[in-house]
């Protein structure tokens, strides 16, 4: 869920950063008035490193775990509410003439909220679930240490994956 959720909210927020959100007709002079256009990585420059961030902490939350975790995802979390921080700064609803692409100005600022709010969850939920969930290593981290005794169907379960013939010393 940690993993779909950064995946998703990266990809609003690349695509946020693609679509327009400013334009305004000026004069070209001779060519007379044009219509003049910035998109999101114009006019919001936050928006593609939160995407690199977001993507960054899909390989952090995989490879930690505990404290580690809980850091990355409350970096996560703050970098989502900045990712909505952007996309609702500085809108103007009366500013609007006729010829405006409003609609793609409107929807690349709601997928940077859309990306933002996505991160803020993710980072949440890992924050949450750090001390459950394991992290990317922890079978192979210590093999000579004893394990916890758990459940003995699970243990031959584990025993045969290993290659062992848990009925040898029975």
């Amino acid at each position: 869920m940690i993993v779909v959720g950064l995946l998703l909210g990266a990809l609003a927020l690349w695509g946020a950063s693609k679509l327009a959100w400013f334009a305004e007709f000026r004069d070209g002079g001779v060519l007379g008035t044009q219509l003049y256009t910035e998109d999101g990585e114009q006019r919001a420059t936050a928006l593609v490193p939160l995407a690199l961030l977001a993507l960054a902490g899909v390989a952090g939350v995989i490879a930690t775990g505990g404290w580690a975790r809980r850091i990355l995802g409350l970096v996560l979390a703050l970098a989502g509410l900045a990712g909505v921080w952007t996309g609702v700064n500085g809108v103007k609803f009366s500013d609007w003439a006729p010829g405006l692409p409003v609609t793609e100005m409107l929807l690349g600022r709601g997928l940077a909220v859309l990306g933002g709010i996505l991160l803020v969850v993710a980072g949440l939920v890992a924050v949450k679930g750090a001390g459950a969930a394991r992290r990317l290593g922890t079978r192979y981290a210590a093999p000579g240490a004893q394990r916890a005794k758990r459940d003995p169907d699970i243990e031959l379960w584990e025993a045969l994956s290993e290659g062992e013939d848990p009925t040898a010393s029975r």
